[in-house]
């Protein structure tokens, strides 16, 4: 079974050929690829497995996920 997580995009890097960005996970920030998301831009909502941004997703999505872990206490 695979999981991925909804972050928000709060920059992009363009390094030679790879785009990577921050994304903003609650309070908890990583670097992922957006290799698979090539039209992404900041202020948008990835869904992220294993380092890689996979796709794209609505806001609304997003934080209904967002407000299904706060309910477990996975983010504070």
């Amino acid at each position: 079974m695979c999981l991925s997580v909804p972050g928000k995009i709060i920059s992009i890097s363009k390094e030679e050929a790879l785009d990577t960005g921050k994304i903003q996970f609650g309070n908890i920030v990583k670097e992922a690829s957006l290799a698979f998301v090539p039209d992404a831009v900041v202020g948008d909502y990835v869904l992220v497995h294993a380092g890689v941004a996979i796709s794209k997703m609505h806001e609304e999505e997003a934080q209904r996920v967002f407000g299904y872990l706060e309910e477990i206490n996975e983010i504070h």
